[in-house]
């Protein structure tokens, strides 16, 4: 992995990828108590910064790889990134998902037009249901992270943050990502390390699925315990991945775990201040934007996807009251 496969994933992206925008609100400023940013990639096709990586694997496979079709397997966000760019190449797609995986992303997904396997996350493997369905339907394996052409699509945000936070005047900053296998946080790291060296970039996980900042804090790769029970769904992954911890372990500061209550806070001030819908797992680098703030640097968080239940939202919209 290098800043130029990054820079082509731009090339190949551009035009059909959006270009986010970088959001701030004075109320978010007061409560954190320094500058806040927030990288709004739930406002990307598909709800999440996913679409990036999606169209970067699919649009670099041969014609041949295309017209065999596609495999990945997702939580959900992977799931419709990968979805929408294999329909835009005319490319079969067959997303593995876990069943308690939210409805809405579960029904994006077959609305994008792929075939949806379900699975037991607590029993089941989606990398040997994947492997398995891959050999034999001939079908090239797109990973959620541990993909490098993945990973280019996905540092392309970190293009995007450098140029927009010089616009605002910022080259100094700690930049927030939520994280779950890596893929963004990698991405984004290895692309400012490149366009904007004085940025740090620190990952973000939930309590109880820390094995980003466990792995970071003892230099070698630490599991989850467990694979379900939070909110945050969309950062939840067994372990960092083999191709990306390394990068976060040469670039990233150390992690950050935040709370499911900090993180259903964060949706709402999300909401009532930006005006822009954020799930839990998205949520997670604003939650410790806002309410883990130890300097007075600025601070970009990364809002890394939007896909969230009704149900869920208004939970988080009951914290205001």
């Amino acid at each position: 992995m290098n800043i130029d496969m990054i820079r082509a994933a731009a090339t190949r992206l551009a035009g059909h990828a959006r270009v986010t925008p970088l959001l701030s609100s004075p109320f978010l400023d007061d409560i954190a108590g320094r500058p806040v940013f927030v990288k709004a990639e739930c406002l990307q096709h598909t709800g999440s910064f996913k679409f990036r990586g999606g169209w970067s694997a699919v649009s670099a496979l041969t014609p041949d790889q295309q017209a065999k079709g596609v495999i990945a397997f997702s939580s959900g966000n992977h799931a419709q990134g990968v979805a929408m760019a294999a329909r835009a190449h005319n490319a079969p797609a067959v997303i593995i998902m876990p069943s308690d995986a939210p409805a809405v992303k579960i029904a994006n997904t077959r609305a994008l037009g792929a075939e949806v396997v379900l699975y037991d996350r607590d029993s089941e493997s989606r990398e040997e249901i994947g492997e398995a369905l891959s050999a034999t339907r001939g079908l090239t394996l797109i990973r959620p992270y541990d993909e490098p052409q993945v990973i280019a699509g996905q540092g392309t945000t970190g293009l995007e943050i450098a140029a927009q936070a010089a616009e605002h005047g910022v080259t100094d900053a700690q930049v927030l990502v939520c994280c779950g296998g890596g893929g963004l946080t990698s991405g984004i790291a290895l692309a400012l390390a490149a366009e904007a060296p004085d940025m740090r970039v620190h990952p973000c996980e939930p309590q109880g699925f820390d094995d980003v900042t466990r792995s970071l804090a003892v230099g070698a790769i630490q599991r989850n315990n467990q694979m379900s029970g939070s909110i945050c769904d969309a950062i939840i992954t067994p372990q960092p991945g083999n191709l990306t911890f390394p990068i976060m372990q040469a670039h990233c500061g150390p992690g950050i775990v935040v709370s499911e209550d900090d993180c259903l806070r964060a949706m709402a001030l999300a909401f009532e201040r930006l005006r822009i819908v954020v799930e839990p797992g998205g949520a997670a680098a604003l939650a410790a934007a806002l309410f883990q703030s130890d300097s007075d640097t600025p601070v970009i968080a990364v809002a890394t996807g939007g896909n969230v239940d009704a149900a869920m939202f208004t939970r988080a919209l009951e914290t205001l009251t």
